[in-house]
């Protein structure tokens, strides 16, 4: 008879999570990772037409066309994308998240960071690793709407637009979300 521990049931909940974050990007190249990026912004530009205006007045775009994240209690979400400066890709990220509280299941989204000023994104790209901080402001748009007027007209220095969520994750946690520049 096996008994189950927590210690036993963190491990296995950590492989769970590393096995959901094969999420389709892999590593086959910068090739594969832009075409995603290419079909996110027609997605969001298409759906979202209110975030036509925060790409004509934003500085750069970060895009992460998927996103996976599980939890039960502890979780964790990974994603690869691409930097996006004057419609160019100049760099690769990836995005790592860890949360912890009361909470489970899985989910995938996309979602685009917006730089709205030049400090923003300088301080992005000269960062080793930067983490989604109190200066970044969250939009969610419902299926087929725009944004709020408040959030296209923010003065935050850097605007997060979350969109294409499948699958259900629930509860109250703790997150922290960390960017890292990466070679494909």
């Amino acid at each position: 008879m096996t008994i189950l521990t927590r210690r036993t049931l963190a491990f296995g909940l950590a492989a769970a999570a590393l096995t959901a974050c094969g999420n389709g990007i892999g590593s086959q190249g910068p090739n594969k990772i832009d075409a995603r990026v290419d079909a996110t912004l027609d997605e969001l530009y298409t759906n979202y037409p209110g975030t036509l205006s925060l790409r004509d007045k934003s500085v750069g775009q970060l895009v992460m066309p998927l996103v996976t994240e599980a939890g039960l209690g502890l979780g964790g979400a990974y994603g690869r994308g691409a930097l996006r400066v004057g419609g160019a890709t100049v760099d690769y990220y990836s995005t790592t998240k860890a949360s912890a509280g009361l909470q489970i299941g899985a989910q995938q989204y996309a979602h685009v960071l917006f730089f709205m000023t030049e400090e923003s994104l300088t301080s992005f790209r000269r960062a080793p690793g930067w983490a989604a901080g109190a200066n970044m402001e969250y939009a969610y748009p419902e299926g087929g709407s725009t944004l709020a007027a408040e959030t296209t007209t923010s003065m935050a220095p850097v605007i997060a637009v979350i969109f294409g969520q499948a699958g259900l994750r629930v509860g109250a946690t703790l997150e922290g979300v960390k960017y890292t520049r990466i070679i494909p």
